[in-house]
């Protein structure tokens, strides 16, 4: 006969199954060596039995060869178990057919919930994440963003999906930070959680995106530029901010970029170009009318800057590895 193995996902709800979950269910007899199985409620509730036995492979293959043996697997898949089954079923004259179910299936996104899982233990749990705070997380969050764009620069795309992993961490760390100051019940306040920065960016998508998720219709990239530019001056009187088109540009940002994100909120705002005329020292004035100039050339100065940093850096090892060893300075 047949032993049919149901396998469930522990990001999907207790009790949502797949039909062909349901139907394998009552195809024979169902057991578990889980006896806290999170969806065993649910079954008992359907009318669906299930036996909480120790699990024994020998047993259950021979039993399986007689007749059909349904297994409801712990989430965890129950590997090393169904591993040895296999073992015991190949050991036999007649081996039953072995049949896997997927009785849930993990959507995309669904390992972002064994992260915030992992994040609140260690927060418990770990004596140096427990300690940290807003301010002492800063100077890892600006590393971390700076590497994912040294593996972008270096076209490195293996390493930029752990990077982008170390980068996400933070944004899961300063959440979970945010959420031990709710309360319960909390309507106010500044504390939030993972779900209201999801929540937060998700409106904020559908909303400056009113050509995809609404009826309005567009040309072209251009003019979905000049509609986010809008939907965002309007979002920041609603909050009562400044109708400055420089509002919210991060000052703290890299001189070559900040100069750069200032120029180009400034231009689309029309503002002249004169604006931009002896600007403190001669030298800084210099800089800031170089960054205009390789704007208007349409390059992005901080990238060109960084490009030619690390051809410098090339050419330095390059150096290096054919020059004399410079002299120590000692007899």
């Amino acid at each position: 006969m047949a032993l049919i193995v149901v396998t469930t996902s522990p990001r999907v709800a207790p009790g949502l199954l797949a039909p062909a979950a349901w139907k394998a269910l009552t195809a024979g007899r169902v057991l578990t060596g889980t006896p806290d199985h999170p969806h065993l409620p649910y079954l008992d509730e359907a009318g669906v039995r299930v036996e909480v036995v120790t699990p024994d492979p020998h047993a259950i293959a021979r039993e399986s060869r007689t007749g059909t043996v349904v297994w409801l697997a712990a989430q965890d898949g129950d590997e090393d178990f169904m591993r040895a089954v296999g073992h015991a079923a190949l050991s036999l004259d007649e081996p039953p057919e072995i049949e896997v179910v997927p009785g849930s299936y993990d959507l995309p996104g669904a390992r972002l919930l064994d992260l915030v899982q992992v994040m609140d233990r260690l927060r418990r749990e770990c004596p140096w994440d427990r300690k940290q705070t807003h301010e002492s997380l800063v100077p890892y969050l600006v590393e971390e963003a700076y590497e994912v764009l040294e593996t972008i620069h270096e076209g490195d795309y293996t390493a930029l999906r752990e990077e982008l992993g170390d980068l996400l961490l933070q944004v899961m760390f300063h959440a979970r930070l945010a959420q031990e100051r709710m309360s319960p019940g909390e309507t106010s306040g500044d504390g939030f959680d993972i779900d209201d920065v999801a929540s937060g960016i998700v409106d904020k998508l559908v909303r400056r995106h009113p050509h995809v998720f609404s009826n309005v219709e567009v040309s072209g990239a251009g003019e979905v530029s000049d509609n986010w530019e809008a939907i965002k001056a309007a979002e920041r009187a609603a909050k009562g901010e400044t109708g400055s088109v420089l509002s919210g540009v991060p000052m703290g940002q890299p001189a070559i970029s900040l100069a750069a994100q200032l120029l180009r909120r400034a231009g689309r705002a029309g503002a002249p170009a004169s604006l931009a005329d002896g600007l403190t020292s001669s030298a800084g004035a210099r800089l800031f009318a170089l960054v205009r100039e390789i704007q208007d050339a349409g390059l992005d100065p901080e990238a060109e800057l960084r490009a030619a940093a690390r051809e410098y850096r090339r050419r330095v090892e390059e150096w290096e590895g054919t020059a004399d060893p410079a002299p120590s300075g000692r007899a």
